[in-house]
């Protein structure tokens, strides 16, 4: 860091952004050709070079990938000699990017390049996130992630939080509004389809696919240099939910009011969010957490109904509404991010333009 003081929590900004198109398949691309071109692209759009960069940081699951430390040949599309200060985490790049926002606040550096990249389709990935399950009582019963949302979202409607005309109701807004996401796996409205796990139809489920995203941070004036209109980043928090689904209530997310609470998403209204919700009926949660009435544009992107790369798709969030503040076209931008069945974990994000004279 260049200075005497380590940069407050709103003096770290997103500066550019990457991702793939998401794609049902790349089995002719390795994970490194995959991710190579997206940061090529967020590099030349700041002008840095990987030996510019302070910090590295990634998010992906080597049960996807089906190997173990799969994120040391992603490395290679990074480029690690001559060597570089670098973390990974087993996590959606989400958390990455919380990793490297608290290194800059820490003033361990004034740049970071943070990526993600998921290959959902190696494998079953209804199966595969079971691993994610308590192991002793809940995992050996092999309950799959569409199950699982397919409880949360009957809670919601025993509840009466939703019906199913208003779950359909999300999905075609989501993916007609991914008509004009270029990234998009999906595009415009489709039939809900048969039931998968009642009541949650095809149309209430993500879409199974791969791809990467790479977001670059910066600090301070480094920011402003970097980018015309920086996304700068006004509070970050992440909490967790009790590991057990019988203790806790599915249809609230206590964990995601908080950490938005600690972000400071509550201070001041929001005028767009990114909502990292797979299932209709979790953005019916999140909704209610977060407080987000209409007048705020959920998931203008068509969130991840419209592309879902596992352990990805948090960070995509957090892209796709920085470029939002990048173009002029939010103010004030919340992203969020969740892990683990049932909206376990989640992440909040607040981003926010400046007014220049």
């Amino acid at each position: 860091m260049t200075g005497d003081r380590a940069p407050g929590p709103g003096d770290v900004a997103v500066v550019a952004c990457a991702q793939t198109a998401h794609r049902r398949r790349t089995d002719d691309l390795s994970e490194v050709e995959m991710l190579m071109p997206v940061l090529h692209e967020v590099l030349e759009s700041t002008g840095l070079t990987t030996a510019d960069i302070g910090f590295t940081c990634s998010g992906s699951s080597d049960y996807l990938a089906g190997r173990p430390f799969s994120f040391t040949m992603a490395l290679d599309g990074v480029g690690a000699w001559p060597p570089i200060a670098e973390s990974h985490v087993e996590m959606d790049g989400a958390w990455a990017l919380y990793e490297a926002w608290v290194k800059i606040l820490a003033g361990e550096a004034d740049t970071a390049l943070v990526y993600a990249y998921g290959t959902s389709s190696s494998g079953s990935v209804r199966d595969v996130l079971t691993r994610q399950l308590d192991p002793y009582y809940v995992a050996p019963l092999w309950p799959d992630a569409v199950a699982l949302a397919a409880l949360q979202a009957q809670a919601l409607l025993d509840a009466g939080h939703t019906d199913e005309p208003a779950l359909a109701a999300v999905a075609a807004r989501s993916r007609e509004a991914a008509v004009g996401n270029p990234h998009a796996q999906l595009r415009g409205a489709r039939p809900q389809g048969a039931y998968v796990v009642r009541p949650l139809r095809t149309g209430d489920c993500p879409p199974v696919g791969d791809g990467a995203v790479a977001v670059v941070l910066a600090a301070g004036d480094r920011a402003r240099d970097l980018c015309a209109r920086p996304a700068w980043i006004r509070g970050m928090d992440h909490r967790a939910e009790a590991h057990s689904l019988g203790v806790r209530d599915l249809t609230d997310s206590p964990s995601t009011r908080l950490a938005a609470e600690h972000a400071g998403a509550f201070t001041r209204p929001v005028d767009t969010a990114e909502l990292h919700a797979p299932f209709t009926s979790q953005e019916v949660v999140l909704r209610r957490a977060l407080r987000l009435d209409d007048r705020v544009d959920v998931n203008p992107s068509g969130g991840p109904l419209a592309a879902n790369p596992v352990m990805a798709t948090g960070l995509v969030r957090v892209a796709e509404a920085a470029a939002r503040v990048h173009r002029g076209e939010s103010r004030r931008a919340l992203a969020h991010a969740t892990s683990g069945p049932c909206l376990q974990q989640n992440l909040v994000a607040v981003l926010e333009g400046e007014s220049r004279a």
